[in-house]
């Protein structure tokens, strides 16, 4: 977890792909699945996009979710999250290195 600088940002334009649990901006700050725990949810998701120098601001490549039950508990929302976001950050990097995305006005188009 780091945020790049704004200097490198801009030396690989469209290059670098971020990865995060889609609970943003709702659960911000430490320990996100303990607080979606806590506020009942009942869908968990993941969304990778393009890094800019606006965080978490760039397009969006990739985004998919899972449904939580209220048998879960914190420890399964972290397992299921952290496999989602494989899921959807793998998609992303193979869309990418086929060359399949097109950005256009802070938005993609993936083909087929």
């Amino acid at each position: 977890m780091q945020i790049l600088s704004e200097n490198f940002v801009k030396r690989y334009p469209h290059k670098v792909i971020n990865i995060h649990h889609s609970f943003l901006p709702a659960f911000i700050r430490a320990k996100p699945y303990h607080r979606a725990f806590e506020r009942g949810v009942k869908l968990i998701s993941a969304t990778s996009h393009y890094v800019t120098e606006v965080l978490d601001e760039g397009p969006i490549i990739e985004q998919d979710i899972n449904r939580i039950s209220h048998r879960d508990q914190v420890e399964d929302l972290i397992q299921k999250g952290r496999d989602l976001e494989r899921i959807v950050l793998s998609r992303a990097v193979r869309w990418h290195i086929e060359s399949r995305i097109l950005i256009y006005a802070n938005k993609t188009v993936i083909f087929d």
